[in-house]
């Protein structure tokens, strides 16, 4: 994985603007910590920041191809697991190649199909493309977004990188929010293709963009699409364990040591699985990884989204399997002194000790490998939420999981917002309108009963709206550490699949994700196997509520503190001074949004316009 920055600009001559282009790619340096690159024309600037996994001398960045007068040249982030076969079909046409690289097989896809190269792909990819002759820059983004890029139109130039540090780098970016950046920070949800400042954009999953000097152009080229499930629960189930295993096996090509994270649920036990079969087979043993927390097992209170512990589960799968196995066991001290290491990778408020705690697991796989093959989006595509079973969250008018969670105490029971914050942005409001809006694209089947036609557009709005968040959290928290993340669950093929699957055909036996299950029969040990959905650990010790309570209080407190015009600070002391005052998962969350949003404006000098 890498970072890529760019700017093109048709009236502007890059040439005498290297500092700036290479500043912007300096905020990238730990997705890229191995090796940097420029290329500048007139024109176009590119840059890179590379970690190097595949082919370590032969995938230097920006690529540049020029032949008969053409200039190709290419930054780009990612792994094309299909590049091997492109390779082949290519060099059928005629393409020679000078290296091993992916990168390389990705260029001259572009020279031989255009923009229609990303139909050709399987993978997760962003990247940036200047053809010299065209004067176009093509900008991309793969199937599900695994991948961020982020862009910004300032007068005649166009600005990309893979995070926003990078377009904050140049002068042009502000870090300005307007009503809508307010309900997005201040929600914690942001919207598909939202770049959070003012006139910053989020290239969204599935979409290309094409910029020339009199336009600008953004195409969708993949989406699902609805048709009736012809094949019998058998041979269901056989496709899904079949696309698992060719999915595993391209994805472990790497030439840098690569590692699994194992949780003991159902679906990074199934990858690790996986994993670890394709390692006998080249006589080598995994290495497998799982976070868990100090005295996790005194403080675990069960619920809805937390059933059971996960280290009774991990290390039964790690027997089952024969991995090395590795639990990286985080403290509370560990947790505040790098509660804001996630907010300063995301370049927005960060989630809390979710987000620490999978950033110090990463840093931790970091120093013996480079990849790690990791289960995200299994519960999207195959319905495992708590949400996809609950009939009240399932009817609401809204995102179940907020349902969900207001039923849970994650809406505070008194109002954390000031009035003048309610009315000027009213986050509950807008995301209702974002509501309405996914609804209205998600690919309708005629003729489908009202439940699966209910339950296709919960599965939607997961894939598209709940799924970013999840990967935008693992590539943040792994990149921060210069260290990559594979999401087998998240291949295409796979999910074109398992979306026209009946509701009633994913819960066979009555259980969630239930063909998955069946899929892996013999794969796992039987516990872990039917183990019930449990969410990604979290540290419920007391001594992390007391320490985020304090921090929080001494920001209400400091009448300086940027939060304070947005926030009911009277109504959150009410609600912290309760003697129950909410759930500790929810008392926790509130702290963590104080400290978060409260940093993120002191650090970043946001300005609201």
């Amino acid at each position: 994985m890498c970072g890529i920055a760019g700017w093109v600009d048709w009236e502007e001559d890059l040439t005498h603007h290297r500092s700036t282009i290479e500043r912007m790619a300096d905020t990238l340096c730990r997705r890229g910590p191995d090796a940097q690159g420029c290329w500048i024309s007139p024109r176009s600037a590119l840059a890179h920041r590379r970690l190097i996994v595949i082919d370590p001398e032969g995938g230097k960045q920006p690529m540049i191809y020029q032949e008969n007068g053409y200039t190709y040249a290419l930054t780009y982030n990612g792994e094309i697991y299909n590049f091997r076969e492109l390779r082949r079909e290519l060099e059928r046409q005629g393409h020679a190649f000078r290296t091993q690289s992916d990168t390389e097989v990705l260029l001259h896809a572009y020279i031989e199909w255009g923009e229609d190269c990303v139909h050709h792909l399987n993978g997760i990819f962003a990247f940036g493309l200047w053809n010299e002759q065209k004067q176009q820059l093509l900008l991309a983004r793969d199937h599900l977004g695994v991948k961020p890029l982020f862009y910004a139109q300032r007068g005649s130039a166009i600005l990309f990188g893979s995070e926003l540090k990078a377009l904050l780098a140049h002068p042009a970016v502000k870090t300005e929010i307007d009503a809508i950046g307010l309900a997005e920070i201040f929600g914690f949800r942001r919207a598909p293709g939202s770049g959070i400042f003012r006139d910053v954009h989020e290239l969204r999953p599935g979409h290309i963009a094409t910029f020339t000097r009199e336009r600008t152009q953004v195409t969708r080229y993949w989406m699902l699409r609805s048709a009736p499930h012809t094949d019998n629960i058998e041979t269901t189930a056989e496709k899904i364990r079949a696309l698992l295993e060719d999915t595993v096996r391209r994805q472990l090509i790497a030439d840098m040591p690569v590692v699994a994270m194992l949780s003991g649920g159902l679906d990074s036990s199934a990858l690790a699985s996986l994993t670890a079969r394709e390692f006998k087979r080249e006589g080598k043993i995994l290495d497998t990884y799982s976070v868990d927390f100090v005295d996790s097992a005194q403080n675990f209170h069960g619920n809805a989204l937390r059933p059971s512990l996960d280290a009774p589960y991990v290390k039964q799968v790690a027997e089952y399997i024969g991995s090395n196995h590795h639990t990286i066991v985080v403290n509370t001290p560990e947790l505040r002194e790098n509660m804001l290491v996630p907010m300063r990778a995301y370049d927005l408020p960060a989630s809390g000790e979710m987000d620490t705690s999978l950033y110090l697991l990463c840093k931790a796989m970091k120093e013996h490998a480079t990849v790690a093959i990791s289960g995200e989006s299994a519960d999207e595509v195959f319905g495992g939420y708590p949400w996809f079973r609950n009939e009240a969250a399932v009817n609401a008018p809204t995102f179940p999981w907020l349902y969900m969670m207001e039923s849970l105490g994650g809406r505070m029971a008194v109002p954390w917002l000031s009035p003048e914050m309610e009315q000027r942005a009213n986050p509950y409001a807008y995301m209702n309108r974002v509501y309405r809006e996914e609804l209205a694209e998600v690919p309708r089947l005629e003729g489908e009963d009202p439940k699966n036609a209910r339950m296709r557009e919960v599965f939607y709005l997961s894939l598209i709206h709940f799924l970013p968040m999840l990967l935008d959290r693992k590539d943040r928290m792994s990149m921060a550490t210069g260290f990559e993340v594979r999401v087998p669950f998240c291949d295409y093929r796979l999910v074109e699949y398992v979306w026209n699957i009946p509701w009633e055909m994913k819960t066979v036996d009555d259980i969630e994700k239930g063909i998955l299950r069946k899929a892996m029969t013999g794969a796992l040990p039987e516990d872990v196997r039917m183990r019930r959905k449990s969410a990604y650990p979290s540290a419920q010790n007391p001594a992390y509520e007391r320490e985020t309570r304090q921090w929080a209080m001494h920001i209400l407190d400091d009448a300086n503190s940027p939060i304070q015009p947005f926030i009911n600070a009277n109504a959150i002391r009410s609600i912290a001074e309760r003697e129950e005052p909410l759930s500790q998962m929810s008392i926790s969350t509130l702290y963590e949004r104080i400290i978060q949003i409260n940093a993120w404006f002191q650090e970043y000098h946001v300005s609201v316009v």
